[in-house]
């Protein structure tokens, strides 16, 4: 009996071992970050792609049919990505530590709808991402923080930020800068 209670022990160990070696790993936690904030060039675009990819399969995830990329998401957000580093009316801005970027954000001032009056205009904050959840906290809110400052020099007093409902780590981290949930989106299949 013994021997077979300790078979089991073994076995189970085993198992453990086994899907902990299968699990899903999240990427190793980085160097401790620098924040070193500048305006993101054409030469940055494929690392803020290799983040975006990583982002879009983190929210498919949580909702496969919305955030299904597209078989070529990366050519097209790599072209959109070159539209939006070479034009002056967005904020685009990367984060780099040890020589590598680690975070970026894009974000664009515009008017709130017609039905609506924050008191000027708005920094919609969409493209947003980092390259550890742990970096939310510091190199995530840096970049929020740098865009906010370049947004209110051109008029903005209020700024939007895209979150998944299940992106736990930047959801946290705006919460505790004082952003709160304004609006949320409900997906749900149409029938055919």
């Amino acid at each position: 009996m013994q021997s077979l209670l300790l078979f089991g022990v073994a076995v189970a160990a085993m198992g453990c071992t086994w899907a902990a070696d299968r699990a899903i790993k999240s990427p190793p936690r980085p160097i401790e970050p620098t924040i070193m904030i500048r305006p993101a060039t054409a030469g940055d675009v494929p690392r803020m792609v290799e983040l975006s990819a990583m982002k879009r399969a983190q929210y498919e995830s949580y909702s496969p049919t919305f955030w299904h990329p597209a078989r070529d998401a990366n050519q097209k957000q790599e072209a959109f990505f070159r539209g939006l580093v070479a034009d002056p009316s967005w904020i685009c801005l990367v984060n780099e530590t040890g020589g590598s970027v680690d975070g970026f954000i894009a974000a664009r001032v515009v008017w709130a709808p017609p039905v609506y009056d924050p008191g000027g205009k708005v920094c919609m904050i969409d493209d947003f991402v980092v390259a550890h959840p742990s970096l939310w906290p510091t190199v995530g809110m840096a970049l929020r923080d740098q865009a906010e400052s370049k947004a209110s020099q051109a008029g903005a007093v209020i700024s939007v930020t895209v979150c998944g409902q299940r992106d736990v780590p930047k959801r946290t981290a705006l919460q505790n800068s004082d952003s709160h949930v304004a609006s949320e989106w409900y997906v749900h299949p149409i029938a055919r």
